[in-house]
């Protein structure tokens, strides 16, 4: 999209998730290692409210969800798991408002993306609400008004901010596919009209008011063209996943100015290589496609290649900070 062309990002962020259940201390590490680029973190260690389809459906509007054995199903009124979702939501506001003090600049937020929450969410018969597209409208309609509360409420804690927004839609490609689970295991959730998952996805993406939003997933087989064309201003995935497949898609992104939020550092505790080496895969890349070196800088952020839920406290501190260096060096050294 051309209005993308204009989008300029920090060259390294995260992705979302850390580990531990300290609002406080997540948002000093996040806020610390990422000056120009911080993100709202992610405790999903805290408990049910605190995870990712938790969390999310804590912020939608006139829809609540609870906790049952098989997972978060809608409700017609708000409980104790909803409360909590929104409490805990609440504390690590603060935690970032207190760490990003006179911030100016980029700021992300995640949240679950409409067909991620539809494939998780029950419906009162325990079937997905991906089962049901009016039920998937609703769901969308509901999600993008919270999301409209919840980046104004952001926004008045951080008024010097820029707003990014994040989309987590690690199941989109399943839905695409027909490959999402019907409750009973037994069969598959019939594959949503691609048309369908763009118009929705614009949708959301719209709540944004303009603001630029990124989908992530660190799945295999991410759909960049349909997500370019819904609006998405960035994508961001697992590097490692890439196949050549993706070469033509991507060529066309990084033409129509999407950024790419390239996960090559790894998200779970192991050795970490220099941070030249991690980034050679996409210097390598580049080279395949025939794209400018001087392009990488404006076209890549470097982030961890999913969420850092897995990982230990130290760590994840090192994987950030390894985000920043690698960066660094593209943008140092692009040939």
């Amino acid at each position: 999209m051309s209005e993308n062309s204009e989008i300029r990002f920090a060259p390294a962020t995260g992705v979302g998730s850390m580990p531990g259940g300290d609002a406080r201390e997540a948002a000093k590490t996040v806020t610390g290692s990422f000056e120009d680029f911080p993100f709202l973190p992610e405790l999903p260690a805290r408990g049910p409210g605190a995870d990712m389809i938790g969390r999310t459906a804590g912020m939608l509007v006139e829809l609540y969800a609870r906790v049952e054995p098989s997972g978060w199903r809608l409700g017609d009124r708000p409980g104790r798991d909803t409360k909590r979702a929104r409490s805990w939501l609440g504390e690590d506001l603060d935690a970032l408002e207190e760490f990003t003090q006179g911030h100016e600049g980029d700021l992300k937020v995640q949240a679950v993306g409409p067909w991620t929450l539809a494939a998780a969410l029950e419906l009162k018969n325990g079937e997905a609400a991906l089962s049901d597209l009016g039920a998937c409208r609703d769901l969308a309609a509901s999600l993008a008004e919270g999301l409209r509360l919840h980046l104004a409420e952001v926004q008045r804690r951080v008024p010097g901010a820029r707003l990014v927004l994040q989309l987590d839609e690690p199941s989109l490609t399943a839905v695409l596919r027909g490959q999402v689970r019907t409750a009973s295991g037994y069969r598959t959730h019939r594959a949503v009209d691609r048309q369908i998952v763009e118009a929705t996805l614009r949708d959301v993406i719209g709540a944004h008011g303009g603001g630029p939003v990124v989908v992530h997933s660190c799945a295999p087989d991410v759909p960049f063209a349909l997500l370019r064309r819904a609006g998405a201003a960035g994508v961001s995935f697992d590097f490692s996943l890439l196949t050549e497949r993706d070469d033509d898609a991507i060529g066309e992104a990084v033409e129509g100015g999407t950024r790419l939020f390239t996960g090559v550092v790894p998200g779970t505790d192991g050795p970490l290589s220099d941070p030249a080496g991690s980034v050679m895969g996409v210097r390598t890349l580049w080279r395949r496609l025939g794209l400018r070196p001087g392009l990488l800088a404006e076209a890549v952020t470097v982030t961890p290649a999913c969420g850092l839920a897995g990982a230990s406290p130290a760590y994840a501190r090192q994987a950030l900070a390894h985000c920043v260096r690698a960066a660094r060096s593209l943008a140092d050294n692009p040939e």
